[in-house]
């Protein structure tokens, strides 16, 4: 059996990109099975020397629909499964928002709840003319993924989409500057896989120190913040990525770099 036998998510290696894809039908909706199933695929592709970046995407025409309401209806909760079940749920995403590695998300569909908090994890989005991102919890009882929500909107937006249920399309999102770019559902993967494979021909050492990066100082003023990154380029400095990158340029060849 190998790393990658899993039940609702896929995973596939090539040249250097990992291609994730939530496969839980018929709207891939999160239970406990798939949101561990989704920390244990992150946390390999972290460790993994042939995935440089990954791209994130939903079989068919959702992305995630949240968590699996049908699933929970009527399920006996013991002590601790319901605590137990919000942690791997924020594990889930989290584990994306800390992968050692750049991932893009592949927004094909509607990711609502859950979905959309998958989504604020990743690092750079494309959005299917068929996206919408939503939090429509408080129309069936409730509570969502407001935090994320923050990360992507401004304060109005988060608190219509939260009161109202109001979902955002994948036009409005390229408006918004939420996503890079808004495409027909058949361009979306390829796009997507060809600025992974773009990102992956980079120092592997250098986009995951700036992955590194990028998630500590959103939450550092700006004089930490820059100190920070600064402490960074001088880590980086000592590496032989950075001293080819350097010898490339001088040479006027393509860089090979190793990762060190």
């Amino acid at each position: 059996m190998g790393p990658f036998d899993l039940t609702y998510v896929r995973v596939d290696i090539a040249d250097l990109v990992a291609t994730v894809t939530m496969d839980n039908p018929p709207v891939n909706a999160q239970n406990d099975e798939s949101q561990e199933e989704l920390i244990f695929a992150f946390d390999c592709l972290s460790d993994r020397d042939d995935v440089r970046v990954i791209v994130l995407t939903g079989k068919g025409k959702v992305f995630c629909a949240g968590v699996d309401i049908k699933a929970r209806a009527g399920k006996p909760w013991g002590e601790g499964m319901r605590r137990r079940n919000q942690r791997s749920a924020r594990e889930s995403y989290h584990t994306v928002r800390e992968c050692t590695k750049p991932v893009i998300g592949a927004i094909n569909g509607a990711a609502l709840g859950a979905g959309l908090a998958i989504v604020a994890s990743c690092d750079i989005l494309l959005a299917s003319e068929n996206a919408s991102l939503g939090l429509p919890e408080v129309t069936i009882g409730m509570m969502g993924g407001c935090r994320h929500a923050m990360q992507l909107f401004g304060r109005s937006k988060v608190r219509r989409m939260m009161l109202t249920g109001d979902r955002v399309d994948g036009r409005e999102l390229l408006r918004l500057g939420v996503v890079e770019d808004c495409l027909p559902p058949e361009e979306l993967l390829p796009t997507a896989i060809a600025m992974a494979r773009r990102i992956a021909a980079y120092s592997p050492l250098a986009t995951q120190l700036a992955k590194q990066s990028l998630n500590t100082i959103e939450q550092l003023s700006l004089r930490d913040g820059y100190r920070y990154e600064q402490d960074m380029t001088l880590q980086l400095g000592k590496s032989d990525d950075s001293r080819e990158a350097m010898t490339a340029f001088r040479e006027k060849r393509p860089p090979v770099f190793v990762g060190r």
